[in-house]
């Protein structure tokens, strides 16, 4: 069996048949409606409509290597679109922090491997507003470093967007890790962390912080190839990175409902 096909057989018998399209329909429409809702002008022609399809927005910034993994978003929409209930577009939306559009997707992702140029006020403030009222980012560390280049410019701006709200490491009951699958370990190209961080906000974690290069975990060439090796832990690891993308995604989608009691059986026998 050809490593592809490991992979998609893991994924099958490790996902949840649950379905998920009423929520993405309900979280579409509900971020749509953010902008005006924070007095934010939107211009019709720039608006996009609610929909139930999945589109992964990916934030450009200025500064740095906003997109050191081009192919990276596919692979990942076609395993959400395989294992789950939701509906999803291949590809992406690129969106700077001032697109109006921002509010119509509950999901972005920010990546890169170099220093960035800081936010200016007006991009912090609709991001604090985009995270605060509904959007999850998930940030992806592309190289690791821990303290240098993009990792330390991310930890500045995490501090401007929430002055007093340091990233924390989440806990393995968090809900992020059983949105979809049950997540025990850490995936990615190589582990920098074997953990998760996050800022939380009341009881949501509207910000995930990982440092260990999902992108290049997820990337495939045009021929359907990995474009990088994982280490060391190879395909496992790969696997790991995927569930914790389609997991991101979800939660995005449904935030805590897999902390409701009725859950909670469930999730202890799949523990052991």
């Amino acid at each position: 069996m050809s490593e592809n096909a490991k992979l998609t057989a893991l994924l099958r018998a490790e996902s949840t048949p649950l379905s998920r399209r009423a929520l993405l329909h309900c979280a579409a429409r509900g971020l749509a409606a953010v902008p005006a809702l924070l007095g934010l002008k939107t211009p019709p022609a720039a608006a996009m409509p609610a929909t139930n399809t999945f589109v992964l927005a990916q934030l450009q910034y200025r500064g740095g290597q906003w997109d050191p993994r081009p192919l990276a978003v596919a692979p990942l929409m076609q395993e959400m679109r395989q294992r789950t209930s939701v509906e999803t577009q291949n590809e992406r939306r690129i969106l700077t922090p001032r697109d109006p559009s921002l509010f119509s997707h509950p999901f972005l992702y920010m990546t890169g491997e170099q220093a960035f140029e800081p936010f200016d006020t007006e991009e912090l403030e609709i991001l604090r507003r985009y995270l605060r009222f509904g959007g999850l980012m998930l940030i992806d560390d592309a190289r690791g470093n821990k303290g240098q280049d993009f990792d330390a410019s991310v930890r500045r701006e995490i501090a401007r967007l929430f002055p007093g709200r340091a990233l924390k490491i989440l806990s393995p009951d968090h809900s992020v890790f059983r949105t979809y699958y049950l997540i025990r370990t850490m995936g990615g190209v190589r582990i920098v962390n074997p953990y998760l961080e996050g800022v939380h906000i009341g009881d949501r974690t509207p910000l995930l912080y990982c440092q260990n290069g999902l992108g290049a975990a997820w990337e495939r060439d045009y021929l359907g190839n990995w474009v990088s090796a994982c280490h060391p832990g190879g395909e496992s690891q790969r696997l790991q990175a995927f569930k914790l993308g389609v997991n991101a995604i979800m939660y995005a989608i449904t935030v805590n409902y897999k902390q409701d009691l009725i859950h909670l059986p469930f999730i202890r026998r799949k523990l052991g």
